[in-house]
């Protein structure tokens, strides 16, 4: 049986799209489940002591955007660092994904192109037509994933994945959990690639 990782993540977040192709190669790799999870990163933060980007210092925000620059370089990404269509309410395409999951489809071509319609080609996610057409180009159920992302089950997952991801430890996106061992950030990738060629048990904090 392969190893289960959960993923959580926020389509509106820059290093959940900076990870995800690099994800999807070690899943690959790894023969990995991985298990879905997109939350809303507002409350979370809200929860975990984390700061709105524009309520941090400028030394913060700063260094935020070198380090953007560092990675997209480093992932081979075309990102643009300041997106037309962003910052933006995540809900409705994260809740698409959580829609796709409860169809028993595949959301991972989805959420990639959904990332980089953010944050490589300006598109607006909030618009239900740009949804449409993502899902259409990845050969997915348009119309029912869209009809379902507004239900109150859908709704219901999404917050239970951001209380879940609290629960465990997750303060932010992307966090990739390995039998309860948080990764935090896709540059925690390596890590989590020698976690799982090594086998270890994962590491706990004893507090």
């Amino acid at each position: 049986m392969p190893r289960s990782l959960d993923v959580f993540f926020s389509i509106a977040s820059p290093w959940s799209h900076l990870g995800h192709a690099p994800l999807m190669e070690l899943a690959a790799r790894h023969s990995l489940a991985l298990r879905w999870r997109p939350m809303a990163l507002p409350p979370l933060f809200a929860a975990t002591g984390g700061v709105p980007l524009p309520k941090r210092s400028p030394q913060r925000q700063r260094y935020r955007f070198v380090e953007l620059q560092r990675w997209a370089q480093k992932r081979g990404r075309n990102l643009n660092l300041r997106p037309k269509h962003w910052p933006f309410d995540a809900r409705l395409a994260d809740s698409v994904a959580l829609a796709l999951i409860g169809l028993r489809e595949d959301p991972a071509g989805f959420i990639g192109a959904a990332m980089r319609g953010v944050w490589e080609e300006d598109r607006d996610l909030t618009d239900p037509a740009i949804l449409h057409e993502l899902l259409v180009a990845n050969g997915l159920e348009a119309d029912s994933a869209l009809a379902a992302a507004p239900s109150e089950p859908v709704a219901a997952a999404y917050e239970a994945n951001r209380i879940e991801a609290e629960r465990i430890g997750v303060f932010g996106a992307p966090a990739y959990v390995l039998d309860g061992e948080v990764f935090w950030g896709q540059d925690r990738l390596d890590l989590l690639d020698e976690a799982l060629v090594s086998g270890r048990p994962p590491f706990v904090a004893d507090f």
